[in-house]
């Protein structure tokens, strides 16, 4: 096993996307009017989308 691939590695990987996943679909129901199905769907795609792309973003400035 390397140490890409580590149990440790994936999991704090996993909490990094769920916190910041979790940040931003509570930030997209906030800043909404209306809140029906279509709505939340859409939110937390563009919420994983943001947190794929604020974790990679946090990989690129601290080298990790």
């Amino acid at each position: 096993m390397t140490r890409r691939t580590a149990p440790r590695t994936v999991l704090l990987a996993v909490g990094e996307l769920l916190t910041w996943w979790a940040g931003l679909a509570l930030l997209w129901l906030v800043l909404i009017t209306t809140v029906d199905p279509l709505e939340r769907i859409v939110g937390a795609g563009c919420a994983a989308a943001g947190a794929m792309l604020a974790r990679a973003g946090r990989r690129a400035v601290t080298w990790r």
